[in-house]
This record gives structure tokens, C-alpha cells and sequence, in this order.
């Protein structure tokens, strides 16, 4: 079971040590990184080998990594491609198996945007790969809105190659900004879809909320992991927590070993 650590963020800066331990006594075993430093080498303003060792401490592993790629969008070649190699130096110290790319910035979604983007995500697609670690690109809801007629996000997946970029799903936003499926999206895309992010959507606001309070039915929406190329499964959630970032973490674990890891 594994959790995307933004969803503890307030709580993992205020103490990592803690919420490393309170979160591997819930049940988890894995987590996706998030906060890397490149310049300093630091996640969570700690070197490295240091949270390396924290994770090891607390019986965890970290299988995938979010890293700020938007931030190098539009300065040249060369300070994206130390940025990589940045990224690559964090992962393999932490021992993961992928680095994705997470997010956009509003300002940033533009036509000309989305119309070289899949280019680059190839460029570190290939990088990262010749690394020997996988890459792949996390979707939010902004791609499924049409610009100019065409989705965004048709244009990733199709315009990029299968071998270098992958697809972490994040089936809360699938399902909020789109008209498809989980299973729908498995299906154009079979054994591409390696990484999954589930989280609950609550039923009047459509904010997050903690699995099994929403309106998604997961038990009945998840798509083969099989047929999707499942590797590694993540829980999240933003925001919006009933109590705290960590009870919300604890009340989500109880949800997935009940209803959802049988799945998997």
C-alpha cells in the first residue's frame, strides 16, 4: 500500500521523523516522494542519503518521485537537462523506479505549450530511461479541457513514445475533468498506465475527501492492473481533510486494505 507523501506535506514539514512513523503504523509500506531540492539535493530539506535512511528506519520504501520539471518549462535545453540529471541522482539514492512529472502551472497551459511538450517529455523520457529508471507523465484535470478544439492530453499520450513515457493515472481527476472511465483510459492505452493515484471526490463540492466519504465507487471503477501495467498504486489526498492531513491518511489506509487491495 503505497501513499503519495503531498498528501501529508503540512505534516511532513513540520516533522518528517513523526509522520514517516505514524504513517508506516497505519499500514503503509511505500510513498511517492514530493519536495525535491535539486540545487541542494534535498528532499524534504534533508540530503539525500539522509531521508534515504529515514525510510529505511521507519520499514519503507519510495518507488516513485514527483519532480518540478514545469519549473525549467521555458529556460534553455541545458538548464532542464542538469535538471534531470538532478532528479536522476535524488532517485537513485532513494531507490525508486520512476520519476514523473506532476504538474503545470496555470499560466503555463497553453496551446504552444501542449504542442511541444510531448518532444520534451520524450527527451527526459529518454534520459531518465537510459538511466535505467522509468518515467511518466501525471495528469491533473486541466489536460481533458479542450484548447482550440483539441484535448491536451490526447496530444501527450499520443505524440509521446510508449517505451520512454509512461502514464500515471490519477483517476480522481480522470473522472472529474472527463467523460471517460479508468477503464476507459486502460483501454486506449493498455500496459502504459504503470502508476495509479486513487482518491475520493466528495459528492456536493467535488473537492477531495477520504476514501469511501465520495462519490467514487472504486471497487467497481478500478480497471485490470494487469491490463493497465500496474506497478505501483498510490493513495492521495490534497486537501480538504475532515480532521488532519494524517487522521485523512489513516482513514484512507483503512479504506484501501478493506475494499481496494484485493484488487491489486
Amino acid at each position: 500500500m503505497g501513499l503519495q507523501l503531498f498528501s501529508i506535506h503540512d505534516a511532513m514539514t513540520d516533522d518528517a521523523v513523526a509522520s514517516l512513523g505514524a504513517i508506516a503504523k497505519m499500514g503503509y509500506r511505500d510513498v511517492e516522494i514530493f519536495g525535491f531540492d535539486g540545487d541542494r539535493g534535498t528532499f524534504y530539506d534533508r540530503p539525500a542519503a539522509e531521508f534515504r535512511t529515514l525510510l529505511d528506519d521507519h520499514g519503507l520504501t519510495a518507488s516513485s518521485g514527483h519532480f518540478g520539471f514545469a519549473s525549467y518549462l521555458y529556460r534553455p535545453a541545458d538548464e532542464m537537462t542538469a535538471f534531470v540529471d538532478q532528479c536522476i541522482r535524488g532517485a537513485r539514492t532513494l531507490g525508486l523506479s520512476y520519476i514523473a512529472w506532476p504538474w503545470m502551472a496555470p499560466e503555463q497551459r497553453t496551446a504552444a505549450t501542449f504542442e511541444f511538450l510531448p518532444d520534451l517529455l520524450n527527451s527526459i523520457g529518454a534520459r531518465v530511461r537510459a538511466a535505467g529508471l522509468g518515467f511518466a507523465y501525471h495528469n491533473h484535470g486541466f489536460e481533458f479541457e479542450p484548447i482550440n478544439g483539441r484535448v491536451p492530453f490526447d496530444g501527450i499520450a499520443k505524440k509521446t513514445d510508449p517505451g520512454l513515457v509512461e502514464l500515471e493515472l490519477d483517476m480522481y481527476w480522470l473522472i472529474r475533468s472527463s467523460d471517460l472511465t479508468p477503464r476507459q483510459m486502460v483501454d486506449r492505452y493498455p500496459g502504459r498506465v504503470t502508476l495509479w493515484h486513487v482518491k475520493d471526490m466528495d459528492k456536493k463540492t467535488e473537492d477531495y475527501t477520504e476514501l469511501g466519504r465520495g462519490s467514487i465507487d472504486y471497487p467497481n471503477l478500478l480497471p485490470d492492473p494487469d491490463r493497465s501495467g500496474l506497478k505501483f498504486c498510490y493513495v492521495e489526498q490534497g486537501g480538504n481533510f475532515a480532521s488532519s492531513s494524517l487522521e485523512s491518511a489513516a482513514t484512507n489506509a483503512r479504506y484501501y486494505k478493506k475494499h481496494l487491495q484485493r484488487f491489486l
